[in-house]
């Protein structure tokens, strides 16, 4: 929004400034950090008043979490709220990208708020049955891979980009669909299955989305694409103004979702999240390198598969329990140090990606 103050610039002025996106994310991540700042309290104790007796807790799950009982969910909502905000007074409204990623992000949301909501009010873990949540997850991810595929150069329509190697691109044709289903549903349930300790998914998810926020400021800019020798997609750069403005609320999140947590991102927060990335990997052709930054959640996602096929067969399991991080609490480690030690597996997966970006 804050862009058509560039009207009012003469070339060498302050309203010039807005002309640049670095400057614009700048202000986006400002804003969504304030915001959760502001608004993080008080939306704790609406969450606390309304629900009662919070996020119920499983009954199979590690004996640790029975202290949690009582903990307000939903607030992803926070976090949301401030990249909504911040994304629509920052970045320029004439980009479809930043529509389609906002349209991703809050459909996921209020997938995840429904399912929230049915299990606070009915005090049960069941909520929303999977196959509903399954179904229109898909139906958000098609309209999600058409509508990337319409604004993309002819050239990269339904193709898949191969990191490292610009070159090859291989044609998906009638299978860009199911693969771009595949590459945002799966990467929302599998920052759903993460989200499962304090703190654990929301610094992940904060590490990925800057990572594909600067390949996004690379592949949206001409001179960048070709000294990297990546593919360019026109308009792509506006994303990073969306990744900043998550960067910001997921900081204002943590700040209360730092354990012990006052609060969880419920499914709304990491079904939101997890679509926003998958998304953005849509819209900047980097689906693989997602596959890289975001391998925690890969990791996580496996380990559940893993241990439901394997004890289908078998009848014993893989793990103590899955996902993967609540194999290591059942094997003694302590919360924050699974946390921490996933945080710095996150960033060096980051790092990974980023050198995917080959100079010549």
């Amino acid at each position: 929004m804050l862009y058509w103050l560039t009207g009012l610039s003469d070339g060498g002025d302050f309203f010039n400034l807005f002309r640049y996106i670095t400057f614009r994310a700048g202000g986006a991540f400002l804003t969504a950090l304030v915001f959760g700042f502001v608004f993080g309290k008080p939306l704790i104790n609406v969450l606390r008043k309304k629900q009662g007796k919070g996020q119920p807790i499983r009954d199979d799950g590690p004996e640790g979490h029975f202290v949690k009982a009582g903990t307000p969910t939903m607030g992803g909502l926070l976090i949301v709220g401030a990249l909504l905000t911040s994304t629509l007074i920052w970045a320029r409204w004439d980009n479809p990208f930043v529509w389609l990623v906002l349209f991703v992000t809050l459909s996921f949301g209020l997938i995840g708020f429904a399912d929230d909501y049915a299990k606070v009010s009915k005090q049960n873990t069941a909520g929303v049955p999977g196959k509903v949540r399954l179904l229109l997850g898909i139906l958000i991810a098609i309209i999600a891979a058409l509508w990337a595929s319409a604004y993309h150069p002819e050239a990269l329509q339904n193709q898949l980009a191969m990191p490292v190697f610009k070159d090859t691109l291989i044609n998906l044709g009638y299978f860009y669909v199911p693969f771009s289903i595949c590459v945002v549903v799966g990467t929302a349930n599998a920052v759903n299955l993460t989200d499962g300790l304090d703190g654990l998914a929301i610094m992940p998810v904060m590490i990925a989305a800057t990572t594909l926020g600067i390949i996004a400021y690379a592949v949206g800019r001409v001179d960048f694409t070709e000294y990297l020798d990546v593919h360019y997609v026109p308009g792509t750069g506006e994303i990073l103004i969306f990744t900043a403005a998550l960067f910001g609320g997921g900081l204002g999140f943590l700040w209360y979702n730092a354990p012990p947590a006052a609060v969880f991102m419920g499914d709304t927060g990491s079904l939101a999240l997890g679509g926003a990335l998958g998304a953005i990997a849509l819209v900047i052709k980097h689906e693989l390198v997602l596959a890289i930054v975001g391998g925690l959640f890969v990791v996580e996602a496996l380990s559940v598969i893993i241990q439901v096929l394997y004890y289908k067969r078998t009848g014993k399991r893989v793990f103590l329990m899955a996902p993967i991080h609540h194999h290591y609490e059942k094997k003694g480690w302590a919360e924050p140090t699974i946390v921490i030690r996933f945080w710095i597996i996150s960033l060096i997966l980051a790092m990974i990606g980023l050198a995917t970006l080959k100079v010549r």
